[in-house]
């Protein structure tokens, strides 16, 4: 039934356009004819439809280059805000909390709060994103988290699995590559967990492909985050400012200001 109701709507729409096609090529002919019935000059018909034709192309070039260029852009601008909405509500949710879990367990956490852990907006404000990404990039990621660590963070995302699930089902996260990925990685560690009824005894080889499924999914996580704060900081002030002061790799952080 969808499909012969999808097929009828087809038809219709294919209909009303040839329909419309041919009344704006009738009216046009008609157009021509009246000019030629007042004035009696073909010749001068002539030049101007000849013209008119010979702009087509150009026309042509500039709505479809340029015009639909643009619109594309803004459209995917658009989808963009509309994502991030999606992606905040996974900080919010799931992402702060393995940020604050995976940095406490991080050797190297020092170099990230120096870089990132600001009281203020005014780091953010010196344009240093690219630098912060770069330095994102180059880091060394590692999260040595132990059997006590393991099970609460099982405990986490076994409470966050029906959210996880219903952001991969979202359609519209297939335009956001990054952040697909993102969620791929903690839904495999999700599913890794699950698989380990207790940790107490966990061998050092299964205890090091933990830790590799972890150090990828918190690589991910960092790099989506600061994009995340750079979408905050352009358009929502207001979130920004509690970002900064919920800071995950801050242990003291607190939404209350001073």
């Amino acid at each position: 039934m969808k499909e012969k109701r999808t097929t009828a709507r087809q038809h219709t729409l294919l209909s009303w356009q040839t329909t419309l096609a041919i009344a704006l090529v009738v009216a046009s002919a008609l157009l021509y004819f009246i000019h030629y019935l007042v004035f009696r000059d073909y010749h001068h018909i002539f030049i101007y439809l000849v013209g008119d034709i010979a702009f087509v192309p150009i026309e042509v070039l500039f709505v479809t280059l340029i015009l639909h260029r643009l619109l594309e852009t803004r459209e995917k601008r658009n989808k963009m805000k509309k994502l991030n909405m999606v992606i905040g509500a996974f900080f919010s949710e799931v992402g702060n909390s393995l940020i604050a879990s995976f940095s406490s367990r991080d050797p190297e956490a020092g170099e990230l709060r120096n870089t990132l852990l600001v009281g203020s907006d005014e780091v953010w404000r010196s344009g240093s994103f690219r630098e912060m990404r770069a330095f994102l990039d180059s880091h060394e990621y590692s999260a040595k988290l132990g059997p006590k660590e393991l099970k609460e963070l099982k405990e986490l995302l076994e409470m966050k699995r029906g959210f996880l699930l219903a952001l991969l089902e979202n359609p519209n996260l297939l335009e956001h590559d990054a952040f697909t990925d993102l969620l791929w990685s903690v839904f495999h560690l999700a599913e890794e967990l699950s698989y380990r009824r207790s940790f107490a005894r966990v061998s050092d080889s299964d205890l090091q492909h933990l830790r590799g499924d972890i150090v990828r999914a918190y690589t991910k996580l960092m790099k989506e985050w600061i994009f995340y704060l750079r979408h905050l900081r352009e358009d929502y002030p207001f979130l920004f400012s509690l970002a900064l002061r919920t800071n995950p790799l801050n242990p003291e952080a607190q939404a209350e200001l001073p």
